[in-house]
């Protein structure tokens, strides 16, 4: 929801929602499901969970919305109720969630991915992957609302409950982690490859 359009379209159908209305709740389900969707896949790995959470957000939001008041923050709100129902999951499992990077994240933050070729894509994922669980717990949520739910960074700061320049700064700082991983990464396999070309020699 960018502008004011969607902002009062989306006001009024949750108005709407919370007194009964189905077609104004599915509206509801329909803008959100998928985001969530992509917002807990990429924190737990596993579709069949997902699923599973995000339909239990909306059971949760249907419950809730009857009594909630809308001020403008009500994507926020959605979301943090997603991320608990996450983590009360994981908890009652007794498990961590195991992140899962979004490809979007190798665009977006400016240049993690360096690919050149069609073939070389698929390593460079993995490596993503391995260097975002690398991250902690914090960063990761932060990159995955903003780059697998597609937040706006004042929404991930209405569910962090944090000043928007923070969450900028985390961001910032995820990245540049991000960036410094991959590239040691990339310098780590290019030496073990001269090693390997080195010692090949030295036998012949």
């Amino acid at each position: 929801m960018t502008n004011e359009s969607d902002k009062q379209e989306l006001h009024e159908n949750i108005v709407a929602a919370a007194n009964g209305d189905g077609v104004a709740w599915k509206f509801i389900v329909d803008a959100y499901a998928h985001r969530v969707f992509a917002l807990i896949r990429s924190k737990c790995a596993d579709e069949d969970l997902a699923e599973e959470i995000t339909q239990s957000t909306f059971c949760t939001i249907a419950q809730k919305l009857p009594t909630y008041t809308e001020t403008g923050k009500f994507e926020a709100w959605l979301f943090r109720i997603a991320m608990n129902r996450l983590r009360d999951e994981m908890r009652r499992r007794k498990r961590h969630a195991v992140p899962m990077e979004n490809e979007l994240i190798g665009v977006l933050s400016g240049g993690v991915l360096d690919v050149h070729a069609d073939d070389e894509i698929a390593t460079q994922i993995q490596r993503l992957r391995a260097a975002v669980r690398q991250l902690s717990s914090s960063d990761q949520d932060i990159i995955h609302m903003r780059h697998s739910a597609g937040m706006s960074y004042k929404q991930i700061a209405e569910v962090l409950d944090e000043p928007l320049g923070t969450v900028l700064a985390r961001q910032h700082r995820a990245l540049k982690k991000l960036r410094n991983l991959m590239d040691s990464r990339i310098i780590s396999k290019t030496r073990a490859i001269k090693g390997q070309s080195n010692a090949k020699k030295g036998v012949e």
